[in-house]
Parts: structure tokens; C-alpha cells; sequence
């Protein structure tokens, strides 16, 4: 047992022990488990208790010979047959010793008559030519039955006195006695089970001993929380959006001032936050799905070197990307996960059903066709907006209470009614009372920024309104459209592999038919294939 505890702490199923220690000796058994600090003992004790020996449950058939037959018995039917077989027992044992009364009695009312007409008794018995002579002349003249008159004949002179008078009376009082009892017990049921009654309770008396196990009709069922399994540390994980995942001790990020983090060239951090390792994130991803992460199990990697990629940890599909990364404490508070696809379709379904107990694999989220692909992922904790931007420069508004919520492997409902070969690039979540701006950029390396005011909210399966001004010669297409607030810069990658930050405070807000600046130039840097929101880092 102390060996299956050790191996839990050692293949890391169990994070709160530090050592387990066996200090039996001859004053008895001793197991000593020492704990990290600040881990709930409680919590360990309950873990042991339901991976190890250290409480047992045993579980047997309770088959039994019940009436001749093989019987699957309960606690309460095995009592009635024991009860059953105890008024078995007690009557036939009563209807013998009534038998055996009866016939003692029969004698010794025999034996009073007997010496009561002492004198004719031996005077026949004198004039009687053997024992067998005797007997059928005592029957013959004084009515003795045969039984009786064994016992006369048997009878030894010495029995002859007053003294064997009085007790014959005696017994036969005391036979009245028992005979009267027995025929109760016979009669009775209640005298029966007081019968049953008196010598279970003797018994008690006889063999007690103290209950070494306590029944109880409800159990305190053993829970085990994360909690309780991990030691509390606080941490910070990053995750780029080329999937490359990984948690930093406070220290090692500290050391390197927030400097020098690891990632490639053509890389960007996606999400970086304080976490404890306590907490869970979820990854989103393009193919519909999400991946429940522990930060705890995340692979603690030093601020300055490469994090580990996701498809080492899960099992991805081919060309399947990172999303959106979301941190959380606990899954109980009302929120709400909403999802777009590249089609069009529009997903909310409630966080509670994000909180999973088996994630060794990517889960369904959203359940796409083939030639679809999910685009956003966002968290909503209140009422809000939802803006959809498609390729070919169209956008709609509308409330989300449009969407109804559904579970995880639903396919969503349209949010976009889309023209033959337009596609949805952005989908952005709109707080009303936030003061925002709309952010454009196109694949010819324009940028503007609009007043959200330029949006009336709608409906959902709506075309939109447009966003450009449709150009006959290489027009516009849309890449990415973002929300700014004037704290954010837009990172842009043309297809040559130049990246470019442009500050959206640098822009001036222009009108929906207006195509904007151009930021890059199309020939010479590339056409723009990605543009992304990147918070702006503060002191």
C-alpha cells in the first residue's frame, strides 16, 4: 500500500505529497505521508482513500440454500429466513418436548394410581404367573395402559415410601407447568417470537462483543477536487498563434524582466496571462474544436526558450490552428461561449458545458461541414452585440439574443447570408456602452477605421451593408476587420513575409464607402494575407 502511494506522488497522479514514510515497529503499524505547503490533508486523505488500499470496498454474492433452492439474498430477506428458521426450530423442538411431557405425565398419573390402590396392586402382581401376566391383569382390572403398566411392574419396592408419593405429585404439578407452556408456544404466535426473543437475547449475553463497524442508513461520499490534487502556484503561460503553448515559473519570468521571450520570427504571442496552476484554459481552434488544458499539466518551460507545440500534447488535425485562448478559475459562473464559421454559422452555447472530465483529445465545439472552418471564438458574461465581416466588404450587426444557446456538437444557426464565393473573415463581439471603432484592412495593404454609428443593428441572416467602394480593376477584398478602442495595434503579413505594426490611433475615421490607406504597397511588399489585433503593452 505505502509503495502504490509512493508511485502515485512519483508518476505525478498526486501533487500535494512530498514523502511517505513506513515507521512500523513492534508497538504497531505507522505510515507517515509528509505534504507540501498549503495542500488541503483532507483532500489527500480522501485521494488515498479512493486509489488505494488504504479503504477497501468488498462486494460479495450473497447466494444462499433458501427453501432448497439457491436464492439471491438481501440483508433483510437473509433475517427473515434466519427468523423463519428460528420458528422452525423452536416450534418442533417444543412439539418434542410436549410429545415427551405428555408421555412422562401419562406414567406418573399412572404410578399415583397406582400407590394410591397399593395393596390390590401387589396382590395381583403376587398371583400372576410372569411379568407379562402381571401386566395384562393390572390392565385388565384397574384400567392402566400398557405404558403404565411397564412402569408398575417396573416399579422398585425402595420407590414405595411417602417421600416418592410426594415428589411424583410434584413432577406432576411441574409437568402440568411445562405442558401448559409448550401448548402456548404451540398456540401463540407472540409467545413464539418471545421465545425467539429471550434466547437471541441470551446469546447477545453469552458471545457480546463491541461492533467493530458502524452502520449508517447515508455516507459522506469522498470527493476529490483538483484543489486538493495540485499545489497552488501562480505561473504565467503563454500561448503564439502558431500553437506553440507553455507555463513560466514567476521566477524565470521575473529574471528576464518580461524580455527575450522565445518564439519564431514569423510567430506572434495569441495570449499571455498571470494563471495559478490551479486554473484551466481552453484553446480554440479552427476545426471546430477545443482543447480543455489544466495549466498545472501544462510543460513548465523557461521564459527564454521555445514552448512546446499543442500537437505534442493533443491530437490535432492536419492544418488545424489556434484561435483564441481563454483562462479560467472555475466553469460556474454565467457566461457564454459563442463561435463563428467561415460559412456563416453562428454558435453560443453556455460555459458549464465547456467543463469536461475526460480531454485527452481535442472536443467538438462546433460541428462543421468539410469545406467550412470556425474563425472566432469569444467569451461573452453579459448581453451584447455581434459584428460579422465577410471578404467581399459586406457587415452585419445584430444582438446576440438572436442566437439561441445549444450544446457543444451543434452546428449553429446562419448569422450571414453570404453572396456566392464571399466568406466570412471576422466576427467581433460589440459592447454598446464601450466606446469603439471598426478597424478594415484589405489584401492591396489599405487600412481604415469607421465609426461602429455607421452600423444599424439588424438581424441576423442578413446580407449587411457594404464596407468599401466596389472597384471594377483589382478591387478591394477584405482581410481582417477588428475592434480598437485606440489602446491597440494591427499586426500585419503580406504573402512575401513582411510583418508591419500599424498604431490604429494612426488612423482617421472615414466613411464605409471610403477603401481607405494604403499601409503597404501590393506590389513591391506582397498582398496582405493576415492581419491581427495585438494589445498594447503598458509599463
Amino acid at each position: 500500500m505505502i509503495k502504490k502511494i509512493d508511485d502515485h506522488r512519483f508518476d505525478r497522479k498526486l501533487e500535494g505529497i512530498s514523502e511517505v514514510r513506513d515507521e512500523s515497529d513492534r508497538t504497531g503499524l505507522r505510515i507517515v505521508i509528509e505534504l507540501k505547503k498549503d495542500v488541503d490533508a483532507n483532500g489527500i486523505l480522501n485521494y488515498l482513500y479512493k486509489n488505494t488500499d488504504l479503504q477497501v470496498s468488498y462486494n460479495f454474492n450473497m447466494v444462499a440454500i433458501y427453501k432448497r433452492r439457491p436464492t439471491m439474498m438481501t440483508l433483510q430477506s437473509m433475517l427473515d429466513a434466519y427468523i423463519d428458521h428460528q420458528k422452525e426450530i423452536v416450534t418442533k423442538r417444543s412439539e418434542f418436548d410436549l410429545q415427551k411431557a405428555n408421555d412422562r405425565m401419562h406414567i406418573v398419573e399412572g404410578l399415583i394410581k397406582a400407590l394410591s390402590i397399593l395393596d390390590k396392586v401387589i396382590k395381583t402382581i403376587r398371583a400372576s404367573k410372569d411379568k407379562r401376566d402381571a401386566k395384562n391383569n393390572l390392565i385388565a382390572s384397574y384400567a392402566f395402559s400398557e405404558a403404565q403398566a411397564e412402569a408398575i411392574v417396573s416399579l422398585q419396592l425402595y420407590r414405595l415410601t411417602n417421600t416418592d408419593i410426594t415428589e411424583l405429585k410434584a413432577e406432576a404439578d411441574s409437568l402440568k407447568k411445562l405442558i401448559a407452556e409448550l401448548t402456548g408456544i404451540l398456540t401463540s404466535a407472540t409467545k413464539l417470537k418471545n421465545v425467539i426473543k429471550k434466547e437471541l437475547a441470551n446469546v447477545r449475553k453469552q458471545f457480546a462483543e463491541p461492533r467493530r463497524s458502524s452502520i449508517e442508513e447515508k455516507i459522506q461520499e469522498i470527493t476529490i477536487t483538483r484543489e486538493v490534487m495540485i499545489p497552488s502556484e501562480d505561473v504565467v503561460v503563454t500561448v503564439t498563434k502558431e500553437g506553440y503553448v507553455k507555463r513560466t515559473s514567476t521566477r524565470s519570468h521575473a529574471a528576464s524582466n518580461g524580455q527575450d521571450f522565445a518564439m519564431k520570427d514569423t510567430d506572434h504571442l495569441l495570449f499571455e496571462g498571470n494563471l495559478n496552476t490551479q486554473n484551466t484554459i481552453l484553446l480554440f481552434t479552427t476545426a471546430g474544436n477545443f482543447v480543455y488544458q489544466p495549466v498545472n499539466e501544462l510543460p513548465d518551460i523557461k521564459w527564454k526558450d521555445l514552448g512546446q507545440h499543442l500537437s505534442s500534447i493533443v491530437q490535432l488535425e492536419p492544418n488545424e490552428s489556434i484561435l483564441a485562448a481563454y483562462p479560467f478559475e472555475n466553469f460556474d459562473e454565467d457566461a457564454y461561449v459563442l463561435t463563428v464559421s467561415k460559412n456563416g454559422l453562428v454558435k453560443r452555447s453556455a460555459l458549464k458545458d465547456y467543463h469536461v472530465q475526460r480531454y485527452s483529445r481535442a472536443i467538438k465545439t462546433m460541428n462543421l461541414k468539410k469545406d467550412d472552418a470556425m474563425i472566432f471564438a469569444g467569451l461573452m458574461k453579459k448581453e451584447t452585440e455581434l459584428f460579422i465581416g465577410t471578404n467581399q466588404a459586406y457587415g452585419v450587426r445584430f444582438p446576440i439574443e438572436e442566437i439561441p444557446v445549444t450544446g457543444l456538437r451543434t452546428a449553429g444557426v446562419k448569422g450571414v447570408n453570404l453572396k456566392d464565393g464571399d466568406e466570412v473573415v471576422s466576427a467581433i463581439l460589440i459592447d454598446p456602452e464601450e466606446k469603439q471603432d471598426l478597424v478594415l484592412v484589405t489584401q492591396r495593404g489599405a487600412a481604415k477605421k469607421m465609426k461602429l454609428q455607421e452600423f444599424e443593428v439588424g438581424s441576423r441572416a442578413k446580407r449587411g451593408v457594404v464596407m468599401l467602394r466596389e472597384l471594377k480593376s483589382n478591387p478591394h477584398r477584405v482581410v481582417a476587420v477588428m475592434a480598437a478602442t485606440g489602446k491597440e495595434e494591427v499586426l500585419l503579413e503580406t504573402a512575401k513575409g513582411i510583418r508591419m505594426n500599424l498604431a490604429a490611433n494612426n488612423l482617421k475615421p472615414v466613411d464605409r464607402y471610403s477603401n481607405g490607406s494604403f499601409i503597404l504597397d501590393e506590389g513591391s511588399d506582397g498582398k496582405v494575407i493576415a492581419a491581427y489585433r495585438i494589445e498594447a503593452k503598458t509599463e
